[in-house]
């Protein structure tokens, strides 16, 4: 199979490294342009090891990028986490257009941070798509889906890296292999079904204490290890990582005020909510590192007694 990826990072790299350890020809790799004094794209790094052109467009609606795709002459294009968007005059390129990757189940979280949102939500389940890219934000007719559960303390890190990650790499070997062979089929999304969200930022990963201690627990979930979910302590910005839930069985259990440091030990500090406590077990603090709460707690940073949030 004779293939043009384009991607970006790690994801990008893997799909790149899988089609290659196979013995597939990618004749071009695509990837966005770096920043101004960033570090070079992995992806870009690792397609120059290999001997793999690649080609780094301000867009891909250029004219310059339909006709590096043009003379590649590709059986397929690949999508591999992709934030540049791609025209229908440059997908259609390939012989047998191109598949895009999506970590969720399509039409649920179209959007940028679809990984986050089902945690955040304590669904129970979630996968991937590999569909076709259309003008509309993960919109196009389906390929194949992958599901995955969603445990009750799984994290962004083990869903995605454990799980998607892995998983997204083997399924866009698999639907390539079904379109060049002419053996897939395309399901259109329903879209009583469809939802968006956008980004999971700063805003959206900041922490109530006033919310019910399962609703803290899966933002806390949500947001591990990025954006990291965050409260603050005396004005300066906490974001709690590693944790665990106490849910409160009776009203003789709950200790202290919304958001107070109700307990501490050597691994950590207990948090109240509503319903029960949260066990902080690693953190930062403002422009610290991220350190295990035993530390903080150490050095004095964080008392009981104390309010967070405030």
């Amino acid at each position: 199979m004779k293939l043009a990826i384009i991607g970006q990072q790690d994801f990008g790299k893997a799909v790149l490294e899988a089609f290659l350890a196979r013995g597939d020809t990618v004749a071009g790799v695509f990837c966005a342009p770096e920043k101004p004094g960033g570090r070079p794209d992995v992806l870009k790094v690792a397609a120059q090891e290999k001997g793999v052109q690649v080609f780094q467009f301000p867009g891909l609606k250029t004219p310059e990028a339909k006709e590096a795709l043009k003379k590649l002459e590709v059986e397929i294009g690949v999508m591999a986490f992709v934030l540049q968007f791609a025209p229908q005059d440059f997908v259609s390129i390939p012989k047998h257009g191109t598949i895009q990757y999506h970590p969720s189940l399509l039409p649920k979280y179209r959007g940028p941070s679809s990984i986050n949102w089902p945690i955040s939500r304590g669904d129970a389940k979630t996968g991937l798509t590999i569909f076709r890219p259309t003008d509309g934000l993960d919109e196009g007719p389906v390929i194949l889906q992958k599901e995955t559960a969603i445990g009750p303390d799984d994290t962004l890190g083990t869903v995605y890296f454990d799980r998607l990650f892995p998983m997204g790499v083997q399924a866009m070997l698999e639907a390539a292999d079904l379109v060049v062979a002419g053996k897939h089929r395309e399901s259109v999304q329903d879209e009583s079904k469809a939802t968006y969200e956008g980004w999971f930022r700063e805003a959206e990963s900041r922490i109530n204490w006033a919310n019910q201690v399962d609703v803290v627990y899966d933002l806390l979930r949500a947001c591990n290890p990025a954006p990291g979910a965050w409260t603050t302590l005396g004005g300066v910005k906490l974001q709690i990582f590693d944790c665990k839930k106490h849910p409160v069985r009776t009203f003789g259990a709950v200790k202290g005020k919304i958001g107070e440091v109700v307990e501490a030990g050597a691994t950590g500090f207990q948090v109240t909510a509503q319903g029960g406590r949260i066990e902080v077990l690693r953190a930062k603090l403002g422009d610290g590192k991220k350190v295990a709460a035993g530390e903080l707690l150490t050095a004095g940073s964080i008392k009981p007694g104390q309010i967070l949030g405030s």
